[in-house]
């Protein structure tokens, strides 16, 4: 029993809960006979949902919570009053070791505040980041931060070079990860205060590949493996990519089916654009781990669907194997002794 990988998953979370939850949830243990997904949420519910499915009931369980925190709730008010909500409930057990990992599609505020306040930070981690993985022309990038430190400091986009190197070490298997800082030039005097402050940092931060500066048009072409930003710069980019990924998208189906002969060639070309469009869906590299905890949280979009709520559970299969925060823990511990 301990290979299992336990999941509570936030199943009153996002714009689509419960029902892609679920869904997610039910595709999530068909791949993977080795878990067991707790769906934490108003039992009443989720059970009217689970009734449409037939499933392995040793791989489900129902942990009945019975307060949702919305999005627009001022998060930390939210975890302190809402203590039976599906959030507040999910993160105690990673805490208390029921689970293995929590995935929620719900308020980011919320889940940043709870993940802090409840699961904890790791000794000699100031700002644990969002890091989600983008799609790129050679791959995947790691783009750390993307939405928990709007106001970081040069020290904490250290911090965040350093955990991202051994998440895209150790997850992705790429060997001596580069890291770049986002910047308006290549140039080593571009950027403002903050960027400023932190390139000297990140020239002599040891166990990182650091290659200076990336500008935003290189992103997409896989210029670095891990793209250090703080939170505000990290969300632009993302939510910008996000929109224009599937503008282009909508733009290239509506193209080919607007004429005849444009038909024709669209069933031509048609298997190799499917594979060329799926792997620039961010939907298929699941949600973003709160790197730096002492338990695994990983934030999906607040509009996922099955496919996206799957790849993230599945995931923390792969950061419970590795243990990502153990080593991001055993790194820090090995820098503050020098």
């Amino acid at each position: 029993m301990s290979d299992i990988t336990n999941i509570a998953l936030d199943a009153m979370g996002g714009d689509n809960a419960p029902a892609e939850m679920i869904k997610g949830a039910m595709d999530a243990i068909a791949k993977e006979p080795l878990m067991k997904v707790f769906l934490v949420g108003r039992e009443d519910v989720i059970q009217k949902e689970l009734a449409n499915y037939q499933y392995n009931k040793e791989q489900i369980e129902v942990v009945n919570a019975t307060e949702v925190i919305e999005t627009a709730e001022p998060p930390v008010n939210a975890i302190r009053r809402k203590k039976d909500s599906s959030i507040v409930v999910g993160m105690k057990m990673v805490k208390e070791g029921k689970a293995d990992a929590f995935v929620s599609a719900g308020s980011s505020g919320a889940i940043l505040v709870g993940g802090q306040v409840i699961v904890g930070r790791n000794k000699g981690v100031e700002r644990p980041p969002l890091a989600p993985l983008i799609p790129t022309e050679k791959g995947v990038s790691l783009l750390i931060d993307c939405g928990a430190n709007v106001d970081a400091r040069a020290s904490h986009l250290a911090q965040f070079a350093q955990m991202g190197s051994i998440y895209m070490e150790h997850v992705m298997g790429i060997k001596n990860p580069r890291v770049a800082i986002v910047n308006i030039g290549a140039e080593e005097e571009k950027g403002n205060a903050l960027v400023k402050e932190t390139f000297p940092l990140l020239k002599e931060c040891k166990g990182i590949n650091f290659i200076g500066s990336i500008e935003a048009r290189e992103i997409p072409h896989g210029g670095a493996d891990v793209i250090v930003c703080e939170a505000f710069v990290g969300n632009v980019i993302l939510k910008l990519y996000e929109g224009v990924g599937a503008t282009l998208i909508s733009m290239v189906k509506g193209g080919m089916m607007s004429t005849l002969r444009s038909k024709i060639g669209a069933l031509l070309v048609k298997p190799a654009l499917r594979e060329t469009l799926k792997s620039f869906d961010g939907s298929q590299y699941g949600g973003a781990p709160l790197l730096g905890l002492k338990g695994l949280v990983v934030k999906t979009h607040g509009n996922s669907k099955r496919t996206e709520v799957r790849n993230s559970i599945i995931q923390c299969v792969t950061f419970k194997e590795q243990d990502i925060n153990g080593k991001i823990r055993q790194c820090l511990d090995v820098q503050n002794e020098k």
